[in-house]
């Protein structure tokens, strides 16, 4: 397809909507979600991980609040900036971009394992919840602000497996979650393989080519036949302690698709290191990009980490963009970032954009800062309605006026 007749299409479908100011001459900003369009929102705050989705019915769905205590000298900093805490800065622009829609509430938030940087951590600010024995950072700093209707994670309700947790950050999550059971507030351990757990809301019934389907968590994968699922982690009873699976190989994954558009999140799922490749199934981000199959649009893995991103996984997903959630130094690295560009893994181009890099990550991978998109600030996926063509805009995060630095595509979707 000629490319004038492409944009003509794509601007007719709605995607030149995305953004506003440019004919003015002015600072564009992003224009409001509509209803049919589907939003997803790679935060860039600096302090962890953080996605919020806009569906096209204006369901609510946040995977992630994460804050970190590391100190400036190996993270960025926290923005647009300290005077309030990260939780309630991901929460005010979670409000602002669901306001379209009417909606002051979450319908879901997913946690995608039990870190500091996707669920929070209790600082030296000790702020108490007055709902529960727990402190307010990030995840619960959210449901302060913004009611969560339903939470999701890995391991609800005794969080035994692989080990017990007892680290401050996880038993303050844990905290949160027995007085959400208290309250009464529904909490549910993620299905593998269902397509119907985490689903439209407001108005299912106009969307029917919408879909998130649960891929992978604790070791299990969906076979892609219904909802069956096998596991990939050997049974602990075989494994000496210290060889058990960790935290991230734990990781939920999730595939979202919205007519031919398809998504992969999968938290800190890895491939392994080669000194492991004696022992296959620490390879469980292949399993899981293997159960998505091929999609427009993928996070890297665990920040695109030395320990993730495999080949493999690149291969299976092929997609048009990676997104990666970086907020630490060595975020991301130089091998992972090699395969994403890599055309020997698959054929034709594709775009690679990071919420946050700092100087030093911008030095040593000084040879692919110009092949990156974007370096720094939320990514917005824009999804047009029907789900045939996306675009991708990087918005500042250095205030809340979601200006636009970034427009990229519009892709059509294969």
């Amino acid at each position: 397809m000629k490319r004038r007749r492409f944009l003509q299409l794509a601007s007719a479908a709605g995607l030149y909507n995305s953004v506003r100011g440019f004919a003015q001459g002015i600072s564009p900003t992003l224009e409001p979600w509509q209803p049919g369009m589907l939003d997803i929102h790679h935060l860039a705050y600096g302090r962890g991980n953080s996605t919020f989705i806009l569906g096209p019915d204006g369901t609510t769905f946040l995977i992630d609040a994460g804050v970190t205590k590391d100190s400036t000298k190996v993270s960025c900093a926290q923005k647009p900036d300290t005077h309030v805490r990260p939780g309630e800065w991901i929460a005010s622009y979670a409000l602002r971009q669901m306001k379209p829609a009417g909606r002051k509430e979450l319908d879901y938030a997913l946690i995608t394992h039990i870190h500091p940087d996707h669920l929070g951590d209790p600082t030296g600010e000790v702020v108490p919840s007055t709902k529960g024995n727990y402190q307010l950072t990030g995840i619960t700093d959210v449901d302060a602000k913004v009611p969560i209707q339903k939470l999701i994670d890995r391991a609800f309700p005794d969080y035994s497996y692989p080990t017990p947790w007892q680290a401050p950050f996880a038993q303050n999550y844990m905290d949160y979650v027995h007085s959400r059971q208290r309250l009464g507030e529904p909490t549910e351990r993620i299905t593998v393989g269902s397509s119907t757990q985490i689903h439209l809301v407001q108005h299912p019934d106009r969307y029917k080519n919408f879909t998130v389907r649960n891929l992978a968590a604790n070791g299990e994968v969906w076979t892609g036949i219904g909802e069956q699922t096998h596991k990939t982690f050997p049974d602990l009873k075989e494994l000496a302690k210290q060889d058990y699976p960790n935290e991230n190989m734990c990781s939920i994954a999730l595939r979202l698709s919205y007519g031919k558009f398809d998504y992969f999140t999968g938290g800190d799922l890895t491939s392994g290191t080669e000194e492991e490749s004696t022992e296959p199934w620490r390879d469980i981000e292949t399993a899981a990009a293997k159960a998505a199959g091929p999609v427009e649009v993928a996070i890297a893995d665990h920040h695109a980490f030395f320990d993730a991103v495999g080949p493999n996984f690149v291969r299976e997903l092929r997609p048009e963009a990676f997104i990666i959630p970086a907020w630490y130094v060595s975020h991301p690295s130089t091998l992972p970032l090699r395969r994403m560009f890599s055309s020997k893994l698959y054929p034709g181009d594709r775009d690679v954009f990071a919420t946050c890099t700092m100087e030093e990550n911008k030095v040593f991978n000084n040879q692919f800062n110009s092949k990156m998109k974007s370096l720094d600030g939320h990514v917005v996926v824009r999804v047009a309605p029907g789900g045939e063509t996306f675009q991708i805009v990087v918005t500042d995060n250095s205030d809340d006026s979601d200006r636009v630095k970034l427009v990229s595509g519009p892709y059509r979707c294969s």
